[in-house]
């Protein structure tokens, strides 16, 4: 029985994160557009095209488990993604924006690698290899898109503290 209590919370988390995946494929092209900084323009891209492979990944999932690739309202990421199209209609110097806007992509890697290290687990407790071989690529994607993030970030929020000094 607990297996499949674990079972259906593993489904409902692969519900929720597809959902906020699919959210953060409309969002990222918004926050390349708003991006001034190149290399940001270019990290938001690159992983405009990630997130659509996970997405892939867990419709894969969803068929091994004889389940409708569909997603339940993930208001976790509804709540992060407003916050970054805050920022980016902040009226700030470009650098300081680009800084908030890594910020708040941060803010959304951090969540999906908590989200995809649970169901990883999840998966590895249920037996699912296939499934954590899957969510274990994704999470390995995440968290590199999170350090190219603090390395964008050590140069970028450097010129906005700079532009600071200045004003």
């Amino acid at each position: 029985m607990q297996e499949n209590a674990l079972k259906e919370l593993f489904i409902d988390e692969l519900k929720d994160i597809y959902n906020a995946e699919e959210q953060l494929v409309k969002a990222l092209p918004k926050m390349a557009k708003a991006s001034n900084s190149p290399e940001l323009k270019a990290g938001f891209e690159h992983h405009l095209e990630q997130t659509r492979g996970h997405v892939e990944r867990l419709e894969k999932i969803f068929k091994s488990l004889g389940e409708k690739a569909s997603g339940k309202k993930c208001k976790g990421m509804e709540g992060l993604i407003d916050e970054g199209e805050e920022m980016a209609k902040e009226k700030l110097p470009e650098d300081a924006r680009d800084a908030g806007l890594i910020s708040a992509a941060q803010r959304v890697e951090h969540y999906e690698i908590a989200a995809y290290g649970s169901v990883r687990t999840y998966a590895n407790l249920l037996g699912d290899q296939a499934a954590v071989s899957l969510l274990e690529q994704t999470l390995q994607e995440e968290k590199e898109t999170d350090q190219k993030l603090t390395q964008l970030a050590q140069n970028i929020n450097l010129i906005a503290s700079r532009q600071a000094a200045k004003a």
